[in-house]
């Protein structure tokens, strides 16, 4: 096989400043680069730690630096508050509201005064206590330690909240059964081996107590701050616990490993799993709020975060990348999880530029409030906000998260701009899935997406959901591999256009029958993408070129044409001339009721793809230009534009022509990330 050469950039945290045509008041697309925001600290670099002020009196949690502004709150009675309160009442009346916890009602008695919420909560929680010490009597595990603790955080955060907020409400046997159960608790997560109840041997996997990348960790983290804040002075490990918390595993263990793996924000468990950071955001507001000290900063991924939620939203702002599994709703639909996680990053930035921004995506989204009732206190917490939201105009249009690999961009931040996502970095988390070198686009509607969106599970890992070069051999797909790490080796913006490179060859893990697997693309604003695909494997293999998308295909030839929500797709091949273009119906799958997928297959071998990506008739004619070692396409755009786009053959980069409108455009394009 012919090898190819593709530069690898190690350092891919070190990004250049932009210099393309949108500015970004909020800071650049990831670290590094110039910024203009209003915080008068540097948002690329961290704060170091504080001595934190803990309360020798309760309530000891939040409030002695939040009361008089839930009061105001309160008193101003906003729709957010009002809902809160009625959500709380309702619970009081008789109902019985989903995911209901007792310290909603705690809030209330310690703002409102009125006993009645405190006696309630008190009561709520000693039900709880009781029948998780009634598992633990008949030799079961209680709820707390259910599914590895995932949920260990908000049942025995909630007990904390409400002994803290509620201290004079309960009995002194009440509140020695209570640390009993939390401290017990707390221990066998960090002692997996020897964990323990009712002195009966107990022992858990462990997962994830050391991956501060994952969901389960952020559980941890709360039962574990909680207790120790609620309970400092009044139970022997509660102090140990507060220090376990804040050096070993925040300090020591959370911002090192987001500094050095999750630069740029986001999960790399996806944007499904990994809006449960905006639980992670909550632990540094009641952190902050309890000890004066300000965890949001001591790492650059908490700002970062917010601009990669806004990016990773799409342009009508009903929708997110669905980048990993959605095991909660397959659809991608936004939920109350990412109005909070953007509401609460916009709190704990209020006086930075960015902010304004990340409300105006909120309000203006399909979730302008909290839809379930559970989540109703957070609009209270958090939605009532001194800041004039403000439209993310002059925000850059692309962004890239180099911890987790994914590129976001778009021809404009208005309902009808043309949206763009591409994946090259790490495969690290079970969550995530086998999407290196996958794009997605979107206009109005999905036209080419993950068919995940389309299952009943949302958690279909395999390639042939997604939009990447499939390696087939033997009649089995070669799998990308858990544990290896792809790379952005190429990333631009300049006036119209965006380039993107990503080399994937890594996530077949060292496979004897993969050579090379490097995508390119280039994006011609405002709706035309041309992909190139460098892809070598071994004789006898397959390569299927895919492309799923909600709308069936219409082939013609080289030629696809994909209508959808009232747009239009239309994919053209250029090469390899000798593949077969097809399309598969997902609708024979027992789990994807929906959907199609566009392949074009060819032999193994070392093959060269060139596709043209058109939307609503942004091209009028294409034709092949190549030139020297470059494989490329001269386009005639509808707007009377001409484009020519070239690609090396061996290695990333090539060359970039726009002719014939305001902006002409005769640029090089190569390794690297500048944008």
């Amino acid at each position: 096989m012919r090898s190819f050469n593709v530069l690898l950039l190690g350092a891919l945290a070190s990004l250049a400043a932009c210099t393309g045509d949108i500015t970004n008041p909020g800071g650049p697309g990831g670290p590094g680069g110039d910024d203009d925001t209003t915080d008068p600290s540097d948002p690329d670099t961290p704060i170091g730690p504080q001595d934190p002020d803990y309360s020798a009196q309760h309530p000891r949690i939040y409030l002695e630096r939040n009361r008089d502004r839930l009061t105001a709150a309160l008193d101003a009675n906003a729709p957010g508050v009002a809902r809160f309160r009625q959500v709380v009442d309702a619970q009081l009346g008789g109902a019985d509201t989903y995911n209901f916890q007792a310290w909603f009602a705690g809030l209330l008695g310690q703002l409102t005064g009125d006993d009645r919420y405190c006696t309630y909560a008190v009561g709520y929680i000693d039900d709880f206590v009781a029948s998780e010490e009634a598992a633990i009597a008949n030799g079961q595990n209680p709820g707390a330690a259910f599914d590895s603790y995932l949920e260990v955080g908000p049942l025995v955060g909630d007990v904390m909240l409400t002994y803290d907020w509620c201290y004079d409400a309960t009995s002194a046997s009440q509140r020695e059964r209570w640390l009993a159960y939390a401290a017990q608790a707390v221990w066998n997560v960090w002692h997996p081996s020897q964990a323990t109840w009712g002195g009966r041997a107990a022992s858990w996997s462990g997962w994830s107590t050391d991956n501060p990348s994952n969901n389960y960790y952020y559980s941890f983290l709360r039962a574990t701050m909680l207790f120790g804040l609620a309970a400092h002075d009044e139970h022997p490990d509660a102090a140990g616990w507060l220090d376990f918390f804040r050096e070993q595993k925040f300090q020591d263990q959370l911002v090192p490993t987001f500094e050095g793996d999750l630069t740029g924000g986001g999960s790399r468990e996806g944007t499904g799993y990994g809006t449960s950071m905006h639980r992670l955001w909550e632990l540094y507001d009641l952190w902050e709020g309890s000890t004066g000290e300000d965890l949001a900063r001591q790492t650059t991924h908490t700002r970062a975060s917010m601009l990669y939620l806004m990016h990773a939203i799409v342009p009508t702002l009903d929708r997110f990348a669905p980048i990993g599994d959605q095991s909660r709703d397959s659809s991608a639909s936004l939920f109350d999880y990412h109005r909070n996680y953007l509401q609460e990053l916009a709190y704990l930035f209020r006086d930075d530029a960015l902010a304004p921004h990340a409300r105006w995506v909120i309000d203006n989204s399909s979730v302008p409030a909290m839809e379930q009732t559970y989540m109703a206190p957070y609009d209270f917490l958090y939605g009532d906000q001194a800041m004039t939201p403000t439209a993310p105009d002059d925000l850059k249009r692309v962004y890239y998260g180099p911890g987790t690999g994914h590129t976001f961009a778009r021809s404009s931040w208005d309902a009808d701009g043309t949206w763009l996502n591409a994946i090259a970095g790490p495969y690290t988390e079970s969550h995530a899935h086998h999407d290196q070198g996958s794009l997605m686009l979107y206009k109005g509607t999905w036209l080419a997406y993950d068919a995940g969106v389309a299952s009943n599970s949302g958690i279909r890992p395999e390639e042939e959901l997604h939009n990447v070069v499939r390696l087939v051999q033997g009649g089995s797909t070669i799998r990308q591999r858990e544990g290896t790490t792809s790379a952005t080796t190429a990333l631009h913006r300049g006036a119209g256009w965006v380039h993107w490179a990503g080399d994937v060859t890594a996530a077949y893990n060292g496979n004897a029958s993969v050579d090379g697997v490097v995508r390119e693309l280039v994006f011609i604003e405002p709706d035309t993408v041309v992909v190139f695909d460098r892809v070598s494997t071994a004789t006898g293999t397959q390569q299927v070129w895919q492309l799923n998308t909600p709308g069936q295909p219409s082939v013609s030839g080289a030629r696809a044409t994909i209508s959808t929500g009232g747009h239009t797709l239309e994919v053209e091949r250029l090469l390899p001339a000798g593949a077969t273009m097809a399309v598969s119906d997902w609708s024979g799958d027992g789990d994807v009721h929906g959907g199609y997928r566009l392949d074009d297959t060819v032999a193994g071998g070392d093959q060269r793809f060139l596709h043209v990506l058109a939307v609503d008739g942004s091209v009028t004619s294409s034709t092949a230009s190549d030139a020297g070692s470059q494989h490329g396409v001269r386009l005639q755009l509808a707007d009377g534009r001409t484009a020519t786009v070239r690609f090396e053959d061996a290695a990333v980069g090539g060359t970039l022509e726009i002719t014939g409108g305001s902006s002409p455009v005769s640029v090089t394009l190569g390794a690297g990330i500048d944008y």
